[in-house]
């Protein structure tokens, strides 16, 4: 019989000797998620699905091959949403709420003995927050703290995605609606997808998504269907491959602050 592969722990699973006997450098992997609208196509789940999926992946890819100790916690599946808060189904914490919540788990994980936590983000509302917690947790209780986005760019991204969106396939678009054909085909209803790209944006120079000038938007800006890209052109190929360099990346990120230090 062949011995099964390795793979991460799951805080949950383990009993409170078996936490304070993990290793002293072991990271602790946070997905965070959402619950909120991705269009009429896509279900509420999508970041969370996306942030799970890519962490567990990514924490069993290390634990498999030794590289690093980890331990991978529940997924936070509620958080800042509240630019999709117009929408029927959206459940979102205000950002005083996520961000004591992200306080008081550092909190915890510290007083557990862990000293290194890492956050898989599926959710491009939370990243702003989450970065400044990174720093709230440091100072706070001493962690070293570290972020990877659950989505890749890059050479990856440009040959999976749709050169049609501009650039502007933000939420609910093309790569999302692939990752989750990939993931979760039975919740995509392709058959209710619709291109909704705001070709205005790209007149702008300054101004925009990726640009050296943000905005701020709430997402039935865009119309009211609630996504931006298009989700039309989708499909599982791009998702797989889409999927799998997110995992990697997400891999090589908890080796990298197992060891990581600035000094």
């Amino acid at each position: 019989m062949t011995a099964p592969t390795p793979r991460a722990a799951r805080w949950a699973d383990l009993t409170f000797p078996d936490v304070a006997a993990l290793p002293e450098n072991t990271v602790a992997v946070l997905p965070t998620g959402a619950i909120e609208q991705h269009g009429p196509h896509l279900p509420l789940s999508t970041d969370l699905v996306t942030a799970t999926e890519v962490a567990t992946h990514a924490a069993d890819a290390v634990a498999a091959d030794g590289r690093a100790d980890v331990v991978l916690l529940p997924a936070l599946a509620y958080t800042k949403s509240d630019e999709h808060a117009w929408s029927p189904g959206t459940i979102w914490l205000s950002w005083e709420t996520l961000m004591s919540t992200l306080v008081d788990i550092g909190r915890s994980l510290a007083g557990s003995g862990i000293t290194r936590v890492l956050l898989v983000n599926g959710h491009g509302g939370n990243a702003a927050l989450e970065q400044v917690a990174l720093r709230e947790l440091r100072r706070r209780f001493g962690l070293a703290t570290f972020f990877v986005p659950a989505s890749v760019g890059g050479e990856v991204a440009r040959e999976h995605g749709n050169p049609s969106e501009l650039g502007l396939g933000i939420h609910g678009g093309h790569t999302e609606t692939s990752m989750m054909l990939h993931l979760r085909p039975e919740l995509v209803h392709m058959d209710r997808a619709v291109r909704r790209v705001p070709e205005r944006l790209d007149r702008f120079e300054v101004v925009g998504f990726g640009r050296p000038a943000s905005f701020g938007w709430l997402s039935d800006d865009f119309g009211p269907d609630g996504h931006v890209g298009d989700p039309t052109t989708a499909g599982a190929d791009d998702g797989r491959a889409l999927f799998r360099a997110a995992v990697d990346q997400a891999a090589r990120a908890i080796t990298e602050a197992s060891t990581f230090s600035v000094t």
